[in-house]
């Protein structure tokens, strides 16, 4: 815990949001001991990857069953502290890829995101807040997509342009996954 401690200190923000947001997380880290799992009910540590083309013209994207909206893969740290490791974990369990270039092995954005209660898998899920770390990656667009039926409906590659679009979520549309692209533009001189 102390390593994940260390990597959000030393993260420079990249916005008022992210300052605000690093905050909140190492507070939430030094106030509960269960920061890693589901079991903490209020709020937990969940890891996304942020996925480019190699032309850095487009965005990996799923369609989340939960969520009913095209969206970013990652999940749950269930336990584990390696959040780049999660992300990689998520993004090839719900998109089938199999070969992915990290791109920036240190946190490439973190956000709190706030999750309406919903069933899962049977059972009721209280709303709560996800302590988001994303990561950055690169796959080839050759490579083969399946979905993972369980976590989404739909994978595939959008437009860099069109993914505010393609999500039905407005904040994450707005604040984050618009903020991800503008930082995937300015690391590339895009």
């Amino acid at each position: 815990m102390q390593k994940l401690r260390e990597q959000i200190e030393k993260y420079v923000p990249y916005n008022e949001q992210e300052e605000n947001d690093k905050k909140l997380m190492l507070r939430y880290i030094d106030t509960f001991d269960d920061v890693l799992t589901r079991n903490n009910e209020f709020g937990h540590f969940t890891a996304s990857a942020w996925v480019t083309n190699k032309e850095r013209t487009k965005i990996l994207m799923i369609y989340h069953n939960i969520y009913d909206s095209w969206a970013w893969t990652g999940g749950h740290a269930d336990g584990e502290s390696d959040l780049l490791g999660t992300a990689l974990r998520e993004l090839k369990e719900e998109t089938g890829v199999e070969n992915v270039k990290v791109l920036s092995d240190g946190i490439f954005s973190l956000e709190l995101g706030c999750v309406d209660g919903h069933f899962k898998r049977g059972k009721y899920v209280s709303s709560h807040v996800h302590l988001n770390l994303t990561y950055l990656f690169e796959v080839d667009e050759s490579e083969a997509l399946r979905i993972r039926a369980d976590e989404n409906s739909g994978v595939r590659w959008v437009p860099i342009e069109e993914v505010e679009s393609a999500s039905s979520e407005k904040w994450f549309a707005e604040k984050i996954y618009r903020k991800l692209n503008e930082k995937l533009k300015i690391k590339f001189n895009l």
